[in-house]
């Protein structure tokens, strides 16, 4: 193999290996959002469904074990809190993985790939400007 043929492989191995952890990533969100949605379904039913004085079971792994209906929502709701962060943590990692991949490939960045949504006092500027 000559020069030129191993700094293509090289370089086609260096995108594999970006599109690769690209895909990763967008996985890992889709599956953390899939548990993410069955914990909302278990809060709702939970609290449509069960008296406050009654016992849950909760399955932890292949056991499943009583618990107060209080406590139990306590903890769907602690580990949605952490499904929130490590999601919208990929998805902050994703857009850099993203831009990399493209920057790599040659391509443009992705225009509006970076916007975050206006604060609460900045729709409220805006509502106010707009009312006058």
């Amino acid at each position: 193999m000559d020069g030129e043929s191993k700094r293509v492989l090289e370089y086609l191995t260096e995108v594999e290996v970006a599109a690769e952890d690209v895909l990763t990533t967008k996985q890992q969100i889709v599956d953390l959002d899939t548990k993410r949605n069955r914990n909302r379904e278990a809060l709702n039913s939970l609290k449509n469904e069960v008296s406050d004085s009654e016992k849950v079971k909760v399955c932890f792994g292949s056991v499943f074990i009583k618990f107060s209906k209080l406590k139990t929502m306590e903890m769907i709701q602690k580990d949605q809190k952490q499904l929130d962060m490590e999601i919208n943590n990929l998805r902050k990692g994703l857009k850099a993985k993203v831009n990399r991949l493209n920057e790599m490939q040659g391509k443009p960045e992705l225009r509006g790939y970076n916007l975050s949504p206006l604060s609460s006092d900045e729709i409220k500027a805006i509502n106010g400007l707009l009312k006058k």
